[in-house]
């Protein structure tokens, strides 16, 4: 049977939807996770939820322990991660409101440890597909159901922070071909991937960046008024898929 993960980024740290809910800590290889796991049941289905900042939102991208993070997940024993997370908009088309899907990442961090393969033996982890394309299916249909503005296999680039982009970087990255941008995909994404869980991003497009002219400028502000906007319309699009994806568990990207 699924264990379903949920990371929280900002205004979905504790949704209130569980059943049967209570607090594990957990220990890791690599210190404390962000926060405890907040478990319960949806739909009958387990559920742990771990805020990614912490409850308080105090920590920042680069001081995240993506790590311990995706160990405690792992060991709790999720099978499934859906990572909630704020992305600017590098395309006209994904406006501020829309949830956007990746199918890709680009990793333009610098700092972080990226790797739980970094002692005693080397691993070399296909990464060709970092998210789940049956759960990203999922989430496509719920989306598309609902009425909620969507677009699906897009590229997420992540950028150390906590700073936002310049200009000049805004309109080099969408010249790489990304279409937004984060602080927190990578490197929670490959980390999962390492440990052979099904991961997808639920991202919620808050800004068009910088790279617009005329717009205003991102402020966090800005992003957190537009998350506490869109965190009903994520919470409705996990509600209705948990207890769908049972069902694709034997045809799950392995």
């Amino acid at each position: 049977m699924n264990k379903i993960g949920i990371i929280g980024g900002s205004g979905l740290d504790n949704p209130d939807i569980l059943k049967d809910i209570n607090e594990v800590e957990m220990d890791t290889p690599y210190g404390k996770p962000t926060s405890a796991l907040t478990c319960g049941k949806i739909e009958g289905v387990e559920i742990a939820i771990l805020a990614r900042h912490g409850k308080d939102h105090s920590i920042y991208p680069s001081k995240v322990n993506f790590r311990a993070n995706i160990w405690a997940l792992k060991e709790y024993g999720c099978t499934h991660i859906l990572a909630a997370t704020a992305v600017g908009s590098l395309r006209e088309e994904i406006k501020p409101g829309h949830i956007v899907f990746p199918h890709q990442f680009i990793d333009h961090t610098r700092k972080r440890e990226t790797t739980f393969f970094d002692e005693d033996v080397v691993v070399h982890t296909p990464m060709a597909e970092p998210f789940c394309p049956n759960l990203r299916d999922l989430l496509t249909k719920s989306a598309y159901q609902m009425g909620i503005p969507h677009h699906a296999n897009k590229t997420v680039i992540t950028i150390e922070g906590p700073r936002f982009s310049t200009r000049a970087e805004s309109h080099m990255f969408r010249g790489w071909n990304a279409d937004v941008i984060n602080m927190s995909t990578v490197p929670e994404v490959n980390l999962a991937r390492e440990k052979k869980m099904h991961y997808a991003a639920i991202a919620m497009s808050t800004d068009y960046d910088c790279w617009r002219e005329g717009e205003e400028s991102v402020t966090w502000e800005m992003i957190l008024a537009t998350m506490q906007k869109n965190s009903a319309a994520v919470i409705k699009l996990i509600l209705d898929i948990i207890p769908k994806i049972q069902e694709y568990n034997d045809i799950c990207l392995k």
